[in-house]
């Protein structure tokens, strides 16, 4: 039950905000689709930990850096967790 108002709040922002006043995200799947996939497919907790987790880890404090055994880019967020290439956005690339 819980799942489906989730979802339904996601879709209803979706709706009502349009995507040019959104808040850009920093991430390669923005915030709403990534949280909106994860409920879908796993359930409400995983849904609400991925929410939280995008709360927290979604702002401009961050630094971009290569990293030197691999050569890829790797993103620091201000949590100290580190993001990899793939999970960027390509406008911060």
């Amino acid at each position: 039950m819980m799942k489906f108002v989730l979802l339904s709040i996601i879709r209803t922002y979706w709706f009502l905000v349009p995507k040019a006043g959104r808040r850009k995200c920093i991430f390669h799947t923005s915030c709403s689709n990534y949280v909106y996939e994860i409920t879908r497919q796993k359930g409400f907790k995983p849904g609400m930990q991925s929410l939280l987790f995008r709360i927290r880890t979604c702002n401009p404090e961050f630094d971009i850096f290569t990293d030197q055994k691999t050569g890829r880019k790797r993103m620091l967020l201000r949590t100290g967790q580190i993001v990899d290439e793939l999970e960027i956005a390509k406008r911060l690339m």
